[in-house]
């Protein structure tokens, strides 16, 4: 190779010169880096230079686009309760409601879906590229919700069939997005900040909540008059039930509106540096795909010459294993890896078998801030209160939960945030559960909103972000996958199990008389996450390369100018 390089090396000179003078925010990695020839010093000096970067629009830019595909997977998931109720109305005429087994199937699906998509799209981000599964996702979201929005059932083909076959597509498309948005952000932020980028992302969860729940209330408000002319659900028909059938649809439609925005800078962002490094082995298009991405161009231009070459020697010099069914088992069959997995998962599982279950006491907390359906004396104020009411309960606990954490995760630390919440929310499940016929309205409102805020300024923020930190670059979005799926499959357990048996024993007038004993199963779960929790490592302000015992060299380091990374663990994977 040594024939070559003067020839690569003239040629690389001269493209760095249609790029000379650099930026502020990102020195010219063909000025910089031109005399190393070692791939592996490279990629470490990179890589440094994308950790130390000053804040800037790129970032902002990154969190915007991920955070967009946030925003719209929690405005679908968290429609489908107000949709359950619409739907009831219009094809369930006699009754106004959609029967239990109707309504569980129709919220179970989307996780169902979710699960096949956090597994698939995750293994096929490590395998296939970042970039080219990024906005698949978002394509899959948006064609199953103008899908669903349009459905309609037939004598032959029942309507409740068709939106559990649409959100179950949802689903798959709600899921890639989880690991995808997480590791192209940790992937592409400042090690300074990269928690609060990746909250910032994850925080869209309360505002696509938000919005869903202004969009109901509007809608609601627009139709008021066919609405009103109905005393009862039970008797909304006609004007009235081609209103809610109009309604829901609109609701759900509306959903597809920023994903479609959204898509264009999706399916243009660069493929991460981390990525192209250790998988594609691409040392000259690495470099460039961050220049072009803080410049906001699609992608870099490598000279072709200096390109091959690099990646021929890459090829034989790179000392990051490459990724394989024997390396992967090999990698987690390692006690220490393999309980990193198990408290990333096990995290996710314990809280979401909780998470989803608070919402069982959603009837109770809207009785008492007065927002009940009981006593609705129309078609129109029962929707008003329904929609009134999911809106006070998002703002009370949940947004200002989720932008704390944002504010405090690269301060007070991940697992700091986690376990504090854990163990929190451990109390407030027993206090909740050991006296739940004991408490007053107010205090149960209390123990619900604090529930909520700890939720989110705890795990709910901190299972999504530290997967997307801790594992190594050819795994990273794989594990995340699966962290993620365990942490829905603990969704489907608890709402499809656990919620279940708050009506064992039920009476006409204790229509839940098991509803503290499920409280006390979530407590159960909280705690149980406070040992998962040890498991995990502190993540904040340190490179995923130290995280993932990647940032070893294997030849003599070369100190830059400011001494950054002039120590490297030795410790070895």
């Amino acid at each position: 190779m040594s024939a070559e390089e003067p020839p690569a090396a003239v040629a690389s000179q001269a493209f760095a010169q249609k790029t000379s003078g650099g930026n502020n925010a990102y020195h010219n990695f063909h000025n910089d880096f031109l005399h190393i020839q070692d791939p592996n010093e490279r990629r470490r000096l990179a890589l440094a230079e994308i950790d130390k970067a000053p804040f800037g629009w790129y970032h902002v830019r990154a969190c915007i686009v991920a955070g967009v595909g946030f925003f719209t997977d929690s405005y679908d998931i968290f429609a489908v309760s107000l949709l359950n109720v619409m739907l009831g109305i219009v094809y369930f005429p006699s009754t106004g409601k959609l029967p239990t087994s109707s309504d569980n199937a129709i919220k179970l699906s989307t996780s169902a879906g979710t699960v096949i998509g956090q597994l698939g799209f995750g293994y096929l981000a490590d395998h296939v590229g970042r970039k080219r599964m990024y906005g698949l996702e978002l394509i899959v979201i948006i064609f199953a919700t103008l899908g669903q929005a349009l459905s309609s059932g037939s004598p032959s083909v029942d309507i409740i069939g068709l939106i559990i076959f649409w959100r179950v597509l949802l689903g798959v498309g709600i899921g890639g997005d989880y690991p995808l948005s997480s590791i192209i952000t940790s992937e592409f932020a400042t090690t300074k900040w990269r928690g609060a980028m990746m909250g910032a992302v994850f925080a869209m969860q309360g505002i696509g909540q938000l919005v869903c729940a202004f969009v109901m209330l509007f809608i609601t408000l627009g139709f008021r008059e066919a609405l009103s002319a109905s005393p009862k659900i039970s008797e909304c028909d006609g004007y009235c039930a081609v209103a809610v059938d109009k309604m829901w649809r609109t609701l759900i439609g509306f959903g597809a509106v920023p994903a479609c925005i959204a898509l264009y800078y999706r399916l243009t962002i660069p493929e991460t540096p981390r990525y192209t490094f250790d998988i594609g082995r691409d040392v000259e298009k690495a470099a460039d795909d961050v220049k072009a991405y803080m410049s906001g161009k699609p992608e870099g231009q490598p000279d072709d010459v200096a390109r091959i070459q690099a990646r021929a020697a890459a090829q034989e010099q790179m000392t990051i294993p490459k990724a394989s069914w024997s390396d992967f088992f090999n990698h987690y069959s390692k006690p220490k890896n393999g309980l990193l997995l198990l408290g990333t998962a096990g995290s996710w599982f314990c809280l979401d078998v909780a998470f989803y279950g608070l919402s069982l006491n959603n009837a109770t907390i809207l009785e008492v801030i007065g927002y009940s359906t009981t006593g609705a004396n129309s078609t129109y104020e029962y929707l008003y209160n329904t929609a009134l009411g999911n809106l006070i309960i998002v703002l009370a606990g949940a947004v200002p939960g989720y932008w704390v954490s944002v504010a405090t995760l690269d301060t007070l630390g991940r697992k700091t945030i986690q376990m504090g919440g854990f163990i929190i929310l451990t109390i407030l499940f027993i206090v909740m559960g050991f006296a739940y016929f004991h408490l007053s309205s107010n205090g149960l409102l209390a123990i619900y909103v604090l529930a909520q805020f700890f939720f989110n300024f705890g795990p709910n923020m901190t299972t999504f972000i530290i997967p997307g930190e801790v594992f190594p670059t050819r795994y990273r979005s794989t594990s995340h996958g699966i962290s993620a799926a365990s942490g829905k499959i603990g969704s489907i357990i608890g709402q499809g199990a656990i919620s279940t048996l708050k009506s064992r024993g039920a009476t006409k007038d204790n229509p839940n008389p098991w509803m503290d004993h499920v409280l006390e199963i979530y407590a159960l779960f909280m705690l149980l996450g406070c040992l998962t929790t040890i498991f995990v490592p502190e993540t904040k302000r340190k490179t995923l390369e130290e995280l993932s015992g990647e940032d070893q060299p294997s030849a003599p380091v070369h100190v830059s100018e400011d001494g950054s990374h002039d120590k490297t663990p030795a410790e070895s994977l």
